[in-house]
């Protein structure tokens, strides 16, 4: 009986990872949306900070969300390796779970630094200082764009060439983490929104693996 629960258990784990990838991106494309809303780079800097409510209302809801993505993101990565399996490569399954812990805690650190915006932008008062604005958003931007993207992109490229090697994902998901990962890596640093192209990828993932749960469907119960 034992065996055929841990089974079972195995049998879930891409539905799992389906659900949960499914979540992350949409919250993490609704925190870089809403981010990008209330803490718009090239922002006229004359009047520092989210000035008007209804940016600050977006930066706050985007601050609220990406823990949230991060949790579930955590929950994706598991799954995702429970999918691959033990046949997976030691030395790119260290690189795929060391980048997802770098991504979640640089997006932590993003969210951190526009909160910290938010926090020095007074909608009564006197407004903070310039620099303190611009530093305060320059630092959050750096460390979404340049840096968090950045292990998206090793992350990304990691799981495709796992893929690629044992099979565990088709050739149009392998090619499209071949296209995603360098877009992550040079392109999302200079091009606005280009970011969004991450949790893209990961619906497209977590849609297969949705599949993959669907078509194998529960195991009956070992006798």
């Amino acid at each position: 009986m034992g065996s055929s629960g841990s089974g079972q258990d195995a049998l879930r784990a891409p539905r799992a990872a389906g659900l949960a990838g499914v979540v992350f991106a949409l919250l993490l494309a609704a925190a870089i949306v809403l981010l990008r809303l209330g803490l718009p780079e090239g922002a006229d800097t004359a009047v520092p900070g989210p000035a008007d409510s209804g940016r600050r209302t977006a930066l706050r809801a985007a601050l609220a969300l990406v823990p949230f993505a991060g949790i579930f993101f955590l929950w994706f990565t598991g799954a995702v390796r429970a999918h691959v399996g033990a046949a997976e490569d030691k030395f790119l399954a260290t690189v795929f779970l060391g980048s997802a812990l770098v991504f979640t805690a640089t997006m932590f650190g993003a969210a951190a630094a526009a909160g910290a915006v938010l926090a020095v932008s007074h909608p009564v008062g006197p407004p903070p200082p310039a620099a303190a604005w611009e530093f305060g958003r320059h630092f959050a931007y750096t460390l979404m764009t340049g840096y968090a993207m950045r292990m998206a992109a090793v992350f990304v490229s990691s799981l495709s060439v796992m893929g690629h090697r044992l099979g565990v994902l088709p050739r149009p998901l392998t090619v499209a983490g071949a296209l995603t990962a360098p877009t992550l890596l040079f392109v999302s640093s200079n091009v606005p929104w280009a970011e969004l192209i991450f949790p893209a990828w990961s619906l497209l993932i977590s849609g297969y693996l949705l599949a993959v749960g669907r078509r194998e469907g529960p195991r009956p119960d070992a006798a």
